[in-house]
């Protein structure tokens, strides 16, 4: 699994800049054919934050990454570190696919991407400069690590926008709306770290199971679930690898499990011990 990300990696053949203009935010660049780009300005949330959102466009057969992109994918990361009355930052990602490349398996999206931003500020009611930098990947037969460069302008009220409002709405269902009874998990060591057993008492999802584990600590590389339809519900198995040579202590109520099926999706968090 490693070898894979390091094949992953070796595919990365060119870096793409997409300049955002201020207010306007729309992709630029040579890759304009590929991905356009938006920030969409949103609203003034009843307590104080305002739910924006990245408005990612694809070319046909195109496609990006979820936070956590499976083996043949792309972590993306953010920083809004240049911007002025921003304290800290929420993404609500919606519910993402599952799609195989090579006999690689990934997860994201295909196409399109509206991903709300939630900002809090510092001081409530006043603009919001946002000045930042997106890295993520964008795939079709080839791979590509794109940048995207933020320069917005977010001031007012704002009004409610469908298209982030539909976003929200396609979130992973949480574990009680989905009927998750339990979730209880063994940690075994292994060579280079633990390994992860775990068993959720939830009902079947329509169609083929995937799952996604998340160990809390970015830095900690999680293999590629196996999953398991057993008599007590869905078993789950990931081996957990910190970064090399640092020992690794491991918070259970910090396991995020995301357990997917077509379009639907289910958000579980944290496991009890057995």
């Amino acid at each position: 699994m490693k070898m894979n990300a390091a094949i992953r990696l070796a595919l990365l053949a060119a870096l793409v800049l997409l300049a955002l203009p201020r207010g306007t935010a729309h992709a630029g660049g040579p890759s304009g054919d590929v991905l356009q780009a938006e920030i969409r300005p949103g609203w003034i949330t009843e307590r104080g934050t305002r739910m924006a959102a990245l408005h990612l466009t694809l070319a046909p057969g195109w496609k990006t990454y979820w936070r956590a992109p499976g083996e043949a994918g792309i972590p993306p990361s953010f920083d809004w570190s240049g911007s002025k009355n921003l304290k800290s930052v929420a993404y609500h990602w919606p519910s993402p696919q599952v799609f195989e490349s090579y006999g690689l398996r990934s997860v994201g999206y295909i196409g399109e991407l509206v991903l709300p931003i939630e900002l809090f500020p510092h001081e409530k009611g006043a603009p919001i400069a946002l000045r930042g930098e997106v890295a993520l990947g964008i795939c079709e037969t080839i791979c590509m690590p794109a940048r995207l460069e933020f320069d917005a302008d977010l001031a007012g009220a704002g009004l409610s926008d469908p298209t982030i409002q539909a976003a929200l709405a396609s979130q992973p269902r949480s574990a009680k709306r989905a009927g998750v009874r339990g979730v209880h998990c063994n940690l075994a060591p292994i060579r280079d770290g633990l390994r992860l057993e775990a068993e959720i008492d939830m009902p079947r999802l329509a169609g083929e199971e995937f799952a996604m584990v998340e160990a809390g600590d970015p830095r900690i590389w999680v293999s590629e679930p196996m999953v398991r339809r057993t008599a007590g519900g869905l078993g789950v198995t990931a081996d957990l690898v910190p970064p090399a040579g640092q020992p690794m202590a491991l918070d259970r109520s910090e396991l995020r499990f995301t357990v997917i099926a077509g379009q639907d999706a289910v958000d579980i968090r944290g496991c009890a011990a057995n």
